[in-house]
Parts: C-alpha cells; structure tokens; sequence
C-alpha cells in the first residue's frame, strides 16, 4: 500500500510506516518512555529525508504522550509545578534548537548533523542500558541490596532560589529543572526525539525525585516541548509531513496497548537486554552510512 507524503515528495509503504509507530508505541508501554530515538533514524533508513523524518517524528510524540498523561494523573502521579518550569527551559531550547537547525540547514549540513548526534545518543544509550541489564542479570539470587537513599545532586542542592515542589518531595531551585527542559527542547527540536530517555534517570538520579511521579511528569514535559516543536518546524522549516505523523501516530496508539501488555508478563531486565541491543544496531548502521559517505561531513554546502 504506497501512500505519498508530500513534504517529503516521495511514496512510501503505508503499512511499514505504521509498524514503525507501532514500534514507538510498544517501547512506550514498556518502558514510560517514547521511542522517537528509535523512530527517526528508521524513518531514515527507509528513505525519507532526515529533516521531515525529525520534524514529522516530534508530532506523533506529542499524539502519543496524551493518553500516558491522562493516565498518570489519575494516579496523581504528576508533578504539574516540576513539569511546567521544565516546559518553559524546553520551549525556550526549542527556539535556540530552532535556530541552530535553520544555521545547520543552511550551510547545507543538518542531514549530518542529524546523523551524528543519532550515532552519539544510540550508542552511550545502548551501551549504559546493556551494561546496566547485565549486571542485573548477573546478580545472585535472592542478594539483598543496600537500599539506596534517594538525594539530589550536589550541584542542584547548591543552586540559589530555592522552590518547594510538594509532589515530588524536593525543595531545591527551579534553575536545575528549567535547564533541564532547555537542553531537552534543544535535543527534541534537533531530532524529534521525546527526550524522556533522558528525562527519566536525570530526574531520578540528579534531582532526586520521587520515583512515582517521574514517568507522568517526563511525559507532561514531553507533551508540551513536542508540540512546540512541531510549530516551530511548521513555521520555520516547513518539514513536517502530517500524512506521515498521521499513519506513525495511528500505530503508536495499538503499540502501546500491546507494550503495556508484553511489560506484564516478562523480565524487565531481559527487555532492557534487547532494546540495548537494538539500539547498537541501529547507531552501527548509522555509523555505516557516515562512514561510506565521509565528503559529505566536511563539505560545506555554497549559501
């Protein structure tokens, strides 16, 4: 079933489309987080040009994030105060992501770019997250662990004007957050990635906060900068192809039932096993298509 994008000026496998989403919506429901940093380099490999790949990418994020919000609030598992102070740090890195990828686009390198910040980011995810599953793995049966105290990072404990955000049960300044948020609009505006992979273990392990709100909150945050995104490519870059979130965001949605379902049944660190691997997968095939077209990385494109 060819169906024609027309921002990308190409057809494409509608099917194969939708089975990418599908892909982002089971990673989703496995693990609260979205799989964009999977979603973009595949949409890549299947041809379509990397900026309507990134771009068209964070709008199906946004779609996607909707039902995991509503679903964590009900538990009130969302910090609103937390998430809103690193909504407005996003926003304010998508406008400087906005403008460095508008500077990269027009010296003619942010397909590159695009490239090698996904070989970058693949690869440290994948090898801290196997690395991480294997030790868990390799743990003997029934050791007890020491209980780990859950604190704040001594930089952010430093950090002036402190606030108190009662839901995660933290009173530290909102700078860390908002910084937060400012270097993920950055990364989401660059490559239409969520950002929760990188939201979650920073919330938990730099600003120490309560593991039951953490996946609402990342998700609150990722809602927002996600759509902010999406209208500044609209308006700048012109890249977002709505026939293609359209048929990603269709298959999130029947991903993410089956995921939360796969997340019941099996071995959390056996799947963190697998995606680790995939993961490498992908960033080596992306290292590959750097590697076998090197006059692209250091040629500069007239303006």
């Amino acid at each position: 079933m060819d169906v024609y994008l027309p921002i990308a000026n190409l057809s494409v496998n509608g099917l194969w489309i939708v089975l990418l989403g599908a892909l982002t919506g089971v990673l989703s429901g496995l693990f609260g987080v979205g799989g964009g940093f999977l979603t973009t380099p595949l949409l890549i490999f299947s041809g379509i040009p990397p900026t309507v790949a990134a771009a068209s990418a964070a709008t199906q994020v946004t779609g996607a994030s909707v039902s995991g919000v509503l679903a964590h609030n009900k538990r009130n598992g969302v910090d609103y105060r937390m998430g809103m102070v690193m909504v407005a740090g996003g926003i304010i890195g998508a406008i400087f992501g906005a403008l460095l990828f508008r500077f990269f686009q027009a010296i003619g390198q942010i397909d590159v770019v695009i490239n090698v910040l996904y070989v970058v980011m693949l690869g440290t995810i994948g090898t801290l997250m196997g690395r991480e599953a294997l030790g868990t793995l390799r743990e003997k049966a029934g050791a007890v662990k020491p209980v780990r105290k859950r604190r704040h990072h001594p930089v952010i404990a430093a950090l002036p004007m402190r606030w108190r955000f009662y839901r995660s049960g933290l009173y530290i300044s909102p700078l860390g957050p908002l910084l937060l948020g400012v270097g993920v609009g950055i990364l989401t505006m660059l490559m239409g990635v969520g950002g929760g992979f990188i939201l979650v273990p920073v919330m938990l392990y730099i600003l120490g906060m309560s593991g039951n709100v953490v996946v609402g909150t990342s998700l609150f945050q990722i809602l927002f900068v996600t759509m902010a995104t999406t209208i500044m490519h609209s308006l700048t870059t012109k890249a977002v192809d709505i026939v293609l979130a359209g048929l990603l965001l269709l298959g999130s949605v029947m991903g993410a039932q089956f995921g939360t379902q796969i997340a019941m049944k099996a071995r959390p660190e056996i799947l963190r096993l697998i995606l680790a691997a995939v993961v490498l997968a992908v960033a080596a095939r992306m290292l590959y298509q750097l590697g076998v077209q090197p006059d692209e990385i250091f040629t500069v494109a007239p303006l």
